[in-house]
């Protein structure tokens, strides 16, 4: 009975619902264990949806973990030049309006999954948001040579003296830092005045209005929500929600400035880390709040019923768990690779989940085959919804990439730095830099928060497992590349530092 009742559940041709969250970590969220309340709705549907507790990215920044998740390749198997989907790459969204599907994205302007690098492909409706104006990037700290009046003439002035101060710098850098938010700079309107990216709500607005226009079709709707992305600026509501009391406007941009001075070391930055985890913290709450009220019109509409809804993350965010701030691309520690996932699936109900790493990899082909879709053949992961089905869960390892100090990653030139790969089993990990080389090794059973990589004597079967299943992946990455793919993606990024139109570059490509 059991097994006629999987197999039927796998028969039965669904709608998906994919939500993507910018830098939410797996241990801010309910479901994965976070004793403060920023997912209580996700946590409801927690209770009858399979919850993998070892989601790992396989990359990260955005740029190199989005690649995995919607075309389910290694965003290095190109070649560390290429960024984004190339032209005509099989995808999660391809693959479902080839079976039929009405298709559709909205995003809230992350440049780096924008059609600029091909994530446009296989979408009837995609909105990126990019089309409009951002917000002032505004830190408080006046320009040094802009402007003619006397607070521009005083930055002037104290910008030439803080050159003779030597070792008393640090005393400048702190009377500077208050001069510019407290005297020199207008106090910021409002919360919504400095956000850099759409609000959720915004996001899910769209969202309804399209899927209320389709009618019955079978869909696939993507989402990807920037609330917990810095600057951290939530919306008042979602601070009132996570029992805060409101936070001003100029406490939240004077919080967001001190956590991004580059002249304060982690002790001295430790001073804000709570306050600041408070305002991401509140940005969680808020996707959680508009993931109710898209699933509650879902509801509504009769739609819910037959979707798959998949909830995860690109990446996580670190807060000086390593001394560090942000998701840079140069370290590939649990707080930045370790998302969470969430999958429903109407008539599967909880499962039990193993704890081995399941990489983000093979979600997409995953996510198909549980919508009783056509998995692309080009796909480098491997469908495990019958393993969550019945609970088999081989040993697997999960590996994450990027290259080191690629911040910038528009120009092609910022993108050949150094790889720093991850291979990650269930109770070992390896991270390699490979400039200067350097291997470390944690045990993250005795040392989940890796704080000590274990002695270059210690547990040398293991380590020279990890090291091979590294440099298999490295010589497949090269050996299997598709010369055709990725002249096409070269192709794309020269039209678009000559300005060619794309016809031409395609005919080229051909």
């Amino acid at each position: 009975m059991a097994v006629r009742k999987a197999a039927e559940i796998v028969a039965t041709r669904k709608s998906l619902v994919l939500v993507t969250v910018d830098c939410l970590r797996a241990d801010h969220v309910g479901f994965m264990g976070y004793d403060r309340p920023t997912t209580p709705f996700l946590d409801s549907l927690a209770a009858g949806s399979f919850i993998v507790p070892s989601a790992i990215v396989a990359g990260a920044p955005t740029y190199y973990s989005f690649p995995a998740i919607l075309a389910s390749r290694y965003s290095l198997a190109l070649g560390r030049d290429v960024l984004g989907l190339a032209p005509g790459e099989p995808n999660l969204a391809s693959a479902f309006k080839q079976a039929g599907y009405a298709t559709a994205a909205f995003g809230a302007a992350n440049p780096y999954i924008s059609s600029r690098f091909g994530y446009e492909q296989g979408f009837d409706t995609f909105r990126d948001f990019l089309d409009a104006p951002p917000a002032p990037l505004s830190d408080g700290m006046p320009a040094a040579n802009g402007g003619g009046g006397w607070a521009s003439r005083l930055n002037r002035k104290l910008q030439d003296i803080r050159q003779t101060l030597g070792p008393l710098g640090s005393v400048y850098d702190e009377l500077y830092f208050q001069y510019c938010q407290r005297i020199a700079s207008q106090p910021p309107d409002s919360l919504d005045a400095l956000r850099r990216f759409p609000a959720a709500d915004i996001i899910v607005d769209q969202a309804q209005a399209w899927a209320a226009s389709i009618g019955e079709t079978s869909f696939f709707l993507w989402l990807h929500l920037m609330d917990p992305h810095s600057p951290y600026y939530p919306t008042q509501k979602a601070l009132a929600l996570m029992g805060h009391a409101p936070v001003t406007p100029f406490r939240a941009r004077y919080l967001n400035s001190s956590w991004n001075r580059s002249d304060l070391g982690p002790k001295r930055l430790g001073r804000y880390r709570d306050d600041v985890v408070a305002l991401y913290d509140s940005g969680v709450r808020w996707v959680d709040a508009q993931i109710e009220r898209l699933v509650g019109g879902l509801r509504r509409s009769g739609l819910w019923d037959e979707s798959i809804f998949a909830f995860t993350a690109d990446h996580g965010e670190e807060f000086l768990d390593h001394g560090g701030r942000y998701h840079p691309p140069s370290r590939l520690m649990e707080e930045l690779i370790h998302v969470p996932l969430l999958v429903r699936v109407p008539g599967a109900g909880k499962r039990e989940v193993s704890k081995s790493p399941f990489s983000m990899l093979h979600l997409a082909p995953t996510l198909l085959e549980a919508a009783d879709v056509a998995v692309p053949s080009a796909f480098e992961g491997r469908s495990q919804w019958r393993q969550l089905l019945h609970g088999d869960s081989p040993e697997e390892v999960a590996i994450s990439e990027c290259v080191a100090g690629c911040t910038n990653p528009f120009s092609p030139a910022n993108r050949l730095g150094a790889r720093v790969l991850s291979v990650r089993e269930r109770r070992f990990k390896l991270v390699v830099h490979f400039e200067p080389f350097a291997e470390f090794l944690y045990d993250l059973e005795a040392d989940p928060d890796e704080r000590v990589p274990l002695s270059a004597a210690a547990e040398k079967p293991v380590r020279r497992r990890l090291l091979e299943r590294a440099h298999a992946h490295l010589r497949r990455s090269i050996s299997e590349r598709d010369p055709r793919t990725r002249l096409q993606a070269r192709l794309r990024e020269l039209r678009l530092e000559w300005g060619k139109p794309a016809d031409k570059a395609v005919s080229l490509a051909s």
